[in-house]
Order: structure tokens, then sequence, then C-alpha cells
């Protein structure tokens, strides 16, 4: 389990810059067994109306293309 979220740390790592560049931030908090991410949006993307895109088009899809065992990606 530890090497799979140092490799989501690591996606999360990319995508980080660009949702930093509007506001925003991502922050990893679990990585489930079931292959469930579980994350947390910080900053403009807290409250932000398009957060839920955000993260099932941007992060999510960006997660799961780089680490195919990562099943799902949800904001706790």
């Amino acid at each position: 389990m530890a090497e799979l979220r140092e490799r989501v740390q690591a996606v999360l790592g990319v995508i980080r810059p660009m949702l930093q560049a509007d506001g925003g931030d991502v922050e990893l908090v679990n990585v489930l067994e079931d292959g469930t991410v579980q994350v947390k949006l910080k900053g403009a993307c807290g409250g932000c109306p398009m957060s839920r895109i955000t993260l099932k088009r941007g992060i999510e899809a960006r997660v799961k293309k780089d680490i195919p065992e990562v099943k799902a990606v949800e904001a706790v």
C-alpha cells in the first residue's frame, strides 16, 4: 500500500501546479485497499461549484490513467 500511496502522491504532484494556478490545491488523505483514493480539495477548489468536474474529469482521470489499479478518486 505504501508504494501505491507514493505513486498517487507523484501523480498529484504533476496535477497540483495546475490547481495552484487557480488558487486551489489537492491533499492526499488516504488510499484504501479497494483502490479508492481519498483526497481533500483545498483553497479555491474547496468551494468551487466546478470542483466535482475538476475531481472526476481532471484528478481522477489522470490518476486512473497513470495508475490503472486505482478504481476511483473521491473527495472527503
